[in-house]
């Protein structure tokens, strides 16, 4: 099954379990922003800002490093919470293998606490870095980083019972518009897939058919 197949069935799950008076302030924030005029992210051609993290046993991860290496894979997601991230982070863990046959290295951000991430690494059987960024400053040099409104605050307070600021260990409300991209081994952004949607998402052999290419 594909993964906009798979995002589908998801989507539908939200539609059916989700009050809708919440989905509506849901669907509305995204609107907001896809009709705000900014432009999230990185462009292709553009350099990826260096960053310099610890994953959740306390080992250092620092892009630079990573791209010696090989090319990068890069994914902002929104946390292990979000049932959309969890089925594009499983699948691209399906495609590791072939990722690292082309010399990629697979990467994957979120805000929520190391703690949050470690388990989300154990129960989703991950095998790749999974960072934390609970203030969003990398997500920030990224151009991904947004701060909820209050009515969406609200929202996820008291239809979805999700304490984003206790999740993410965080005294803000923020997360990064979802996004992958492929760096080179220069740096540069290769393929860039950024959507405020937080329903769609990039299929990830599109990502590996443009690393065949590097």
């Amino acid at each position: 099954m594909s993964i906009k197949e798979q995002l589908a069935l998801t989507k539908a799950g939200f539609y059916a379990k989700v009050p809708e008076e919440a989905q509506t302030k849901i669907l509305l924030h995204v609107k907001e922003q896809q009709e705000s005029g900014i432009v999230y992210g990185l462009r292709e051609g553009e350099r990826a800002p260096n960053f310099s993290m610890t994953n959740p046993l306390g080992e250092p991860i620092t892009l630079h490093d990573e791209l010696a290496k090989g090319p990068v894979v890069l994914v902002f997601y929104r946390g292990s919470w979000c049932p959309f991230c969890s089925v594009q982070l499983r699948a691209f863990q399906r495609l590791l293998p072939d990722i690292q046959r082309n010399d990629g290295q697979l990467i994957a951000i979120s805000p929520q606490s190391p703690d949050n991430s470690l388990t989300q690494i154990e129960k989703e059987q991950l095998t790749f870095p999974v960072l934390s960024d609970p203030n969003g400053d990398v997500a920030n040099r990224y151009n991904l980083l947004f701060e909820l409104p209050a009515y969406l605050r609200d929202t996820f307070l008291h239809a979805l019972g999700r304490d984003l600021a206790l999740f993410n260990q965080c005294d803000r409300w923020v997360l990064p518009v979802p996004a992958t991209f492929l760096i080179d081994r220069g740096g540069v952004v290769r393929r860039s897939y950024v959507n405020p949607d937080f329903m769609d998402r990039m299929e990830p052999q599109e990502i590996l058919d443009h690393l065949k290419l590097l």
